[in-house]
């Protein structure tokens, strides 16, 4: 038996300007949310991103990240081509109450950010021992 959690995205696209009041180019990470009997796991792919400048927030029951990517060359270098943007990724969820939010973690390895959203034990779904008599 699962319990019924709810997360609410957006398309994968561009994030639009009226979603983020930051200057700048931003986008949406593309993200894997897996649900399993403990916790949901949520992985966002976010390249270029230095786990120093990776920011999550948990507040009200909405999971913000949001990563930010310098440029890899100084500002006034002389492309020849140029196809990679640079800009910063983020993205919100809203996050019902099943979420133990003390006991969020998180993790980077390999340009991927893994987040353990930890569900309370009430959401967690438990088997009920039946009795013979």
């Amino acid at each position: 038996m699962t319990a019924n959690v709810e997360l609410e995205k957006g398309p994968a696209t561009q994030v639009d300007e009226t979603e983020c009041t930051r200057s700048g180019k931003m986008y949406r990470p593309s993200v894997d949310i897996i649900e399993q009997p403990d916790e949901l796991v949520l992985m966002a792919d976010m390249p270029g991103v230095c786990p120093d400048h990776i920011d999550v927030r948990f507040e009200n029951c909405t999971l913000t990240i949001h990563g930010r990517v310098k440029d890899r060359q100084p500002e006034n270098t002389d492309y020849l081509l140029r196809e990679y943007g640079i800009g910063d990724f983020y993205r919100t969820f809203q996050v019902n109450e099943t979420v133990n939010a003390e006991r969020i973690s998180a993790e980077f390895s390999n340009g991927v950010l893994t987040l353990h959203l930890p569900k309370i034990e009430a959401a967690k779904p438990r088997k009920i021992q039946v009795s013979a008599k």
